[in-house]
């Protein structure tokens, strides 16, 4: 008798942990759907990842314990030099190298972004594969950023409106900002 009560109390135990997780993780999904303030950005984004390296929101990442924290920026070299997030280092995509990254421990925590997170979700799937723990995608990237307002510098470090919208057609998402292609 006793063991059957015992078995029961597990029982229920484990239900109600798994019950607070699922709302755990319903909470935090709904975190992730409240950032992007454009539904058919929210859409265009999540039919486009495909959900290989975690997400980070804009307010998790300014969050963030900044020691040990590396922002990637994956976009090529004309799109950084127009703007990009402060302290960022650019890596590329097209011509990604790790030795780029060498000086990076595989402990330390990466944010990858680009314009709006496609490219940087390839190269963090290369940053996993090659070993790094804690990589992370910036949700909506670069342009979800200047669209809740965050600022953006030139290599100069100099703060600017432009953002590289790397053509036309994805310049649509870019709510803020000069628009440079």
């Amino acid at each position: 008798m006793m063991t059957s009560v015992s078995s029961n109390l597990q029982i229920n135990s484990a239900v109600s942990m798994h019950r607070y997780l699922l709302i755990l993780f319903c909470l935090f999904s709904d975190e992730l759907i409240a950032q992007i303030k454009n539904p058919e950005y929210k859409q265009t984004l999540d039919s486009l990842y495909h959900h290989t390296v975690p997400l980070i929101t804009i307010e998790e990442f300014l969050n963030h314990e900044k020691i040990n924290l590396h922002i990637l920026d994956t976009r090529e070299e004309d799109e950084f030099n127009v703007s990009h997030i402060k302290n960022a280092r650019q890596v590329g995509n097209f011509w990604f190298d790790m030795r780029k990254i060498y000086d990076i421990p595989k402990n330390a925590t990466l944010i990858v972004y680009c314009s709006v997170g496609i490219r940087s979700e390839k190269i963090g799937e290369k940053l996993i594969s090659a070993g790094y723990k804690n990589v992370f995608n910036l949700y909506g990237g670069i342009f979800e950023w200047i669209n809740q307002g965050h600022p953006v510098h030139k290599q100069s470090g100099v703060q600017t409106a432009e953002i590289h919208t790397y053509n036309k057609t994805w310049s649509k998402w870019a709510a803020r900002g000069t628009k440079v292609f």
